[in-house]
């Protein structure tokens, strides 16, 4: 019982945080695409679709191994109650971010808004600084010498390969 209300938790979670994420970049392409004067390709579609499925099996990936290993949640009100470095995060140690990069890139190449483009690195800063100033120094403070050798042998953003 306990790991289905896990798994329902991180479901509601992560549609949540897909669909705000969603709507702020929808109501971007709405307000500022016919201002911005910008066309993309008519390709730019088809490579918007296989980022958003990268990103969406990346993204998936972490949340399944949250639930499988973690027993919590990628929220960071209902984070893990254990550490986990497997699945992505064996490479790199926020790929939860990484995957929701890619599918605003992929949504913004999709939908061809230079608008969502323009600000799916402004969605990466806040990323970065959420990780800095928060995520990580709780981390170190909940895991101690465990997370401090995690940060030593896996990289904030870019995966050692």
């Amino acid at each position: 019982m306990k790991a289905f209300f896990v798994a329902l938790r991180s479901a509601v979670f992560s549609a949540g945080f897909i669909l705000f994420w969603g709507w702020v970049a929808w109501s971007l392409h709405r307000r500022y695409d016919s201002s911005l004067g910008v066309a993309l390709p008519a390709w730019t579609r088809e490579l918007g679709i296989a980022l958003l499925a990268v990103g969406g099996i990346l993204a998936l990936a972490c949340i399944a191994t949250f639930f499988t290993r973690a027993e919590g949640t990628p929220a960071p009100f209902d984070p893990p109650r254990k550490f986990v470095a497997a699945g992505p995060y064996n490479f790199v140690r926020n790929p939860m971010y990484i995957g929701g990069f890619i599918v605003l890139v992929g949504f913004g190449l999709y939908e061809q808004s230079p608008a969502i483009l323009f600000f799916a690195p402004l969605w990466l800063l806040l990323a970065h600084l959420l990780v800095i100033f928060y995520e990580e120094p709780h981390l170190r403070a909940t895991f101690g010498t465990t997370y401090e050798d995690y940060c030593r042998s896996v990289r904030r953003w870019i995966p050692r390969l």
